[in-house]
């Protein structure tokens, strides 16, 4: 009973969390809820009886995926405009509702990992059997998400470099008129 509720916990939290990724038109944002949807994903999989699966899901997904997004965010440093934003980010009411989600999660994982069994498999999964399965039958879908992983990085860099682009220009344009306003005062 107690893994049933936990389950339909996670699982609000999963959805509630990836709406919020989906609404926010803050990509930090959006990434802290995104971050919070696979831990939650990754609490599912581990009531469900896979402990690897909940793994990867925290080691890949919220782990490495996730920081190639933040060196997409640090690339696209959009200058004195993105460090405001920037430091409205560091307001206390921007960061409730995730730690309020990330602590129901810990509460959930500490009562299932106190007061469950270690979970029976058939057998032991080795890296090197998932290895196999992921590039053997399923290499073409491993192929398809890393060039769409790779896709979305070169948009997102493209477009961030097009916004750079305007703010340079746009700084020159005052710095220019700043200069002859200077010159005509001499």
């Amino acid at each position: 009973m107690l893994e049933l509720v936990l389950f339909y916990m996670a699982s609000t939290i999963a959805l509630v969390s990836t709406i919020l990724a989906l609404t926010r038109a803050n990509a930090t944002h959006a990434l802290i809820y995104l971050i919070l949807s696979l831990l939650a994903v990754a609490v599912i999989f581990y009531l469900i009886g896979a402990p690897f699966a909940a793994a990867l899901e925290v080691v890949i997904y919220a782990g490495a995926i996730m920081v190639l997004f933040i060196f997409v965010i640090m690339m696209l440093n959009l200058g004195e405009k993105g460090d405001r934003r920037e430091k409205q980010l560091l307001k206390p009411q921007v960061w409730i509702v995730p730690v309020i989600f990330a602590l129901v999660l810990l509460v959930e994982l500490v009562l299932v990992l106190s007061q469950s069994e270690p979970a029976t498999t058939q057998g032991l999964v080795t890296a090197k059997q998932v290895g196999l399965t992921l590039f053997g039958p399923y290499v073409i879908a491993v192929e398809i998400a890393s060039m769409l992983l790779l896709a979305g990085l070169v948009g997102a860099y493209h477009l961030g470099r097009r916004y750079l682009e305007e703010g340079r220009e746009a700084k020159a344009t005052r710095d220019k008129g700043h200069q002859i306003s200077q010159e005509g005062v001499r």
